[in-house]
């Protein structure tokens, strides 16, 4: 899956100020229209994988809230968004290059982040198409195997020390170093 970076999504917002800006979580399900943008975060991650490398990149999270009981009959426009991105840019400097995620749920959808899958202008609305974030091996996505590769080494556990063979000694024997009287005690 082709991730959408920061920059991108406020390219395209800023292409489009006067749009209604709209979010489909699911097939035919749009967060009501009296959202509100509660927040962005970044969120620095690091990760070491089942291969044992290490991972690390942004995400930018922008956190979607609908109210309980309020009614509106539109979205916010386009140009409110990127108010409260300018805001929030103001204090908190963005990656450009952030993988854009959308945190969302409501009474009837679990609360998830999601990723822009699509962004589509329809007549008087910016369209984000949210999808899932899905549980992926990045050893897999790197061209080994999530399990035992070729060679029958596992990747998801640690790397097996080689540890040196060593030459046992009879200590039991006599030896002639160590007599009564010979002041080695």
């Amino acid at each position: 899956m082709e991730y959408l970076k920061w920059s991108a999504f406020k390219q395209q917002l800023q292409a489009s100020p006067g749009l209604i800006l709209q979010f489909q979580y699911a097939e035919n399900q749009w967060v009501d229209a009296a959202y509100h943008i509660t927040e962005i975060k970044q969120a620095p991650i690091t990760s070491v994988d089942c291969g044992g490398v290490m991972n690390a990149w942004t995400e930018i999270i922008v956190q979607l809230w609908e109210p309980q009981g309020q009614q509106q009959d539109r979205a916010m426009q386009v140009s409110k968004a990127l108010s409260i991105v300018e805001l929030v840019e103001k204090a908190l400097p963005l990656n450009p290059n952030g993988i854009v995620k959308i945190e969302f749920g409501n009474s009837q959808f679990d609360t998830r982040q999601m990723f822009p899958k699509d962004i589509i202008i329809d007549g008087d609305n910016l369209i984000v198409d949210l999808r899932p974030d899905a549980v992926q091996c990045k050893a897999i996505e790197r061209g080994g195997s999530c399990g035992t590769n070729d060679k029958g080494e596992e990747c998801c556990t640690p790397v097996a020390e080689v540890k040196p063979k060593i030459q046992l000694q009879n200590l039991a024997a006599t030896v002639a170093c160590c007599e009564p009287g010979s002041g080695c005690c």
